[in-house]
């Protein structure tokens, strides 16, 4: 399977706050190009490599200590590579989408 197949795959079997959030990314909406960002898998990530940034969503499990540790430590690995990481939870995204949207484009701004 290509890497746009796999892509493609991973949109179908997204979760409603993931739907909400690539409607909202996709095409550009923003002002930057986003895609799913299929090595954050099995988290879900949103990529914007033209401004080396990932967004990604964090669900019910992300409140598990041993979550946070696992998710501290992907931050601080993607950090090391050069990308910059904006944690959204999920439940932010279901509430308040233009709150979410707002600090999207504030980072992609910076």
């Amino acid at each position: 399977m290509s890497p746009r197949d796999f892509a493609r795959s991973l949109r179908r079997k997204q979760s409603r706050a993931e739907r909400e959030l690539w409607k909202a990314l996709r095409d550009r909406a923003l002002g930057a190009k986003f895609v799913v960002n299929i090595r954050s898998r099995p988290h879900s990530g949103f990529a914007c490599v033209e401004r080396v940034l990932i967004v990604e969503l964090d669900g019910l499990s992300h409140g598990v200590d041993q979550q946070i540790v696992h998710d501290e430590t992907r931050s601080r690995f993607l950090n090391e590579a050069g990308w910059r990481v904006l944690r959204v939870r999920d439940k932010d995204v279901l509430s308040d989408l233009p709150a979410v949207l707002a600090r999207i484009k504030q980072a992609l701004a910076h």
